[in-house]
């Protein structure tokens, strides 16, 4: 009975014990310069990130921006998905840094890191756009103040608005365009304005922007934590409550309507004292004036419909270049560079007749940052030679794509060659590709037949065990209250 209840709890834990397998903490590299930033990112497998509390605090840091990146592998027909979530830090001066132990609890899951040491080194040379080390912003001094019994409450003018930026005006069907729906406030007016209702306010502001003709890639927007940036010159903190690359899907026109924002806002003493209250509540409602963006359609061309739209190059790799007949070999045809990755299909080889091209493995690694969605998708072809020849992988293979920045149509053709060497063998053909590890194991596993009412006949058994411990049971229960 024992030995019974140890494995149903071995059976309860196991499912908690392999989630949290699935979560891990990914800490950035050091040392690093002065004028970069450090990370820290969670990562999830073949999950949705739900909830996780905060980052950690870093001595000497201060906690800026964060961005997501989306790994997804494809192999043997099995999906893969990888996301993690970045969190940057601004490093504050030079030296050496701990970061202590610390834990998160993503997604429900208490997850641990050991921390580590960071090294911290003079500015580089050459300084990448956006790593800058915001400025902070020096308290205001508080003027000197009179006491008074019954003060009298003024409304102060603040610096604010709400606005929804675009990056484009005008794009093509299938190119991307960056929509952000940011609240700028004048660093001054700091303690005129708090936000009111949040959760619910977003919510529906979230649910105005969602467009039924497009493909998103949106970007999380977890915490709402400011930026410190100069408006005209002027110094205000930006806070961003949406981000996403759009890529419309047909010829519909983009419209977003009129957004607006409830915001706190206080009146503020004309002479505060001790007796009273500084500040008293107030409302202001804030708005973002709709916008439209037209959407394009394709030059003319046989595969408008079909093709990719953006910016790509192509990236190869062959396993090796010289090769013999019956022994496989991959090739592996990467597109990297800024578009819907999603869009892309795999190329299909017009191999000839001394070549056999197998299904490929696709890989696709997705970074949002910055308003941008990057990243590459792979497509690992096996390769069966059938017949000694050169091969030009050029004539064999090609990806066309739309390019919305010379608005031409472009193609990707492959450079590498590929020479095999060898006589035909028909007789080998099937043996030379390797087909996977579930087929390499076969001649090692077990081949005696299985009944598939198996599970049935221990359904069946264990009922009836069940049903026996209850008579017992009940046949205890009732002699003992008979005495």
């Amino acid at each position: 009975m024992r030995y019974i209840f140890l494995t149903l709890l071995f059976l309860l834990l196991l499912p908690g014990a392999l989630l949290a397998q699935q979560i891990s903490i990914a800490l950035g590299k050091s040392p690093l310069p002065l004028n970069q930033y450090y990370t820290i990112g969670i990562k999830l497998q073949d999950q949705a990130l739900k909830e996780y509390s905060p980052f950690p605090e870093i001595e000497g840091f201060k906690k800026s921006t964060k961005y997501s990146s989306t790994e997804t592998i494809i192999t043997g027909g099995s999906t893969t998905k990888i996301l993690t979530i970045y969190q940057n830090y601004a490093p504050l001066a030079e030296g050496e840094f701990v970061l202590k132990p610390f834990s998160m609890k993503v997604n429900g899951q208490t997850v641990q890191s050991p921390g580590t040491t960071i090294v911290v080194k003079p500015m580089t040379a050459t300084v990448t756009p956006g790593t800058n080390v915001p400025d902070l912003i020096a308290p205001e001094e508080e003027p000197e103040t009179t006491i008074d019994a019954q003060p009298e409450y003024i409304e102060k003018d603040d610096n604010a608005f709400l606005t929804l930026y675009t990056n484009k005006n005008e794009v093509y069907v299938g190119e991307g365009f960056t929509a952000a729906l940011y609240f700028y406030l004048a660093a001054e007016d700091q303690q005129l304005l708090e936000f009111y209702d949040f959760t619910n306010q977003i919510t529906g502001i979230l649910r105005q922007l969602k467009q039924p003709n497009v493909w998103e890639e949106a970007f999380e927007v977890t915490e709402i934590t400011p930026e410190n940036v100069l408006v005209e010159g002027k110094p205000y903190l930006r806070f961003k409550l949406y981000e996403s690359v759009l890529y419309p899907i047909n010829l519909q026109p983009i419209r977003f309507p009129q957004l607006s924002l409830k915001m706190l806002k206080y009146k503020v003493a004309k002479k505060p004292n001790l007796l009273n209250n500084e500040r008293q509540e107030g409302y202001k409602t804030y708005f973002a004036r709709e916008r439209e963006i037209k959407v394009k359609q394709l030059p003319p061309h046989p595969l408008r419909d079909a093709v990719p739209v953006g910016n790509y190059r192509l990236r190869e790799q062959l396993s090796q270049q010289k090769g013999q007949v019956n022994k496989s070999l991959t090739y592996l045809f990467q597109v990297e560079g800024e578009g819907n990755l999603a869009a892309i299909m795999p190329p299909v080889p017009e191999a000839p007749s001394g070549l056999d091209f197998y299904p490929p493995d696709v890989r696709q690694d997705v970074t949002r940052r910055a308003g941008r969605v990057l990243g590459s998708k792979s497509f690992t072809y096996t390769v069966l030679p059938r017949e000694p020849g050169k091969y030009k992988l050029q004539d064999v293979m090609q990806w066309i794509y739309f390019d919305p920045i010379t608005a031409r149509y472009d193609t990707l053709r492959p450079k590498l060659t590929v020479s095999i060497t060898g006589t035909r063998d028909t007789d080998a053909l099937v043996l030379s590709r390797d087909l996977g590890p579930f087929y390499r194991i076969i001649g090692n596993e077990d081949d005696t037949l299985v009944s598939l009412h198996q599970f049935d006949d221990i359904r069946r058994y264990t009922n009836i065990i069940l049903v026996v411990l209850l008579v017992v049971s009940g046949f205890i229960f009732i002699k003992k209250r008979k005495l």
